[in-house]
């Protein structure tokens, strides 16, 4: 428990004490969008960071050479809060995660979170869905990559399972042109949705796997795209298994 009340009190002053934070960042903006784009990002990470090592977490990681100089789609499995901030502190350009429409309503969060080009889904209504996908699409085009998890919950399955993926996350990269680079977890249930509410010291896996350009793929494929990255996250997460 002691691990969670420090994150609970790490998250309420930082939550907090960074809505001044916001407002400069605000200001800054007006005159040089990107530059508080990358301080947003960096602040952020930063905080990420700290909540990793209260938590006790520590990663390999795998294969981060693969990710490209390049605005792409991050595709990972989901099983943990956590896989978000394990994933968002390592990013090297703007990213914007797809976050359930749910999460508008925690006000300075949500603040942060636009700011960071994150986009809300509406799970229950097909038409508000397609036009967050095309938002991503066009923050893929403006130089943002994205990141989503397409089995469209955490997956509170057994370790090494995973839930189908929804063909729509794919959508993106088919319609940008961009590259789609699965992101396959190991062990990240094991740090918090294993034991709610204690947070454990816990050490996971992280891999990076080749980027896919949805236009080098031959026609069967590329129909199929959802299938042939969850295959590829399935099988990088049975192999690393055994360096949990």
């Amino acid at each position: 428990m002691f691990r969670f009340i420090c994150i609970a009190i790490f998250l309420f002053f930082y939550l907090t004490l960074t809505i001044p934070v916001l407002i400069v960042e605000w200001i800054i903006g007006k005159f040089n969008p990107h530059a508080r784009d990358i301080s947003s990002l960096r602040i952020v990470q930063w905080a990420f960071r700290v909540i990793l090592r209260l938590a006790g977490v520590t990663a390999t990681v795998i294969g981060e050479e693969n990710v490209p100089d390049e605005p792409v789609l991050f595709i990972g499995n989901h099983r943990s809060y956590f896989d978000i901030l394990l994933t968002y502190s390592r990013c090297k350009r703007l990213t914007g995660y797809v976050a359930k429409k749910e999460m508008e309503r925690y006000l300075t969060l949500t603040t942060w979170m636009k700011r960071l080009h994150c986009l809300f889904l509406d799970r229950k209504n097909p038409k508000e869905g397609l036009k967050t996908i095309l938002q991503a699409v066009d923050h893929i085009k403006n130089g943002i990559s994205i990141c989503i998890f397409p089995e469209g919950t955490r997956n509170a399955g057994e370790e090494l399972t995973m839930l189908p993926f929804k063909d729509g996350a794919f959508k993106i990269a088919t319609k940008s042109g961009c590259a789609i680079v699965p992101i396959s977890l190991n062990n990240t249930a094991a740090i918090f949705e294993n034991h709610i509410p204690k947070v454990k010291k816990t050490h996971v896996v992280i891999e990076y796997g080749k980027p896919i350009y949805p236009d080098q793929l031959d026609k069967d494929t590329k129909r199929h795209i959802g299938d042939h990255v969850e295959n590829i996250i399935r099988e990088t997460i049975r192999k690393n298994a055994e360096l949990v």
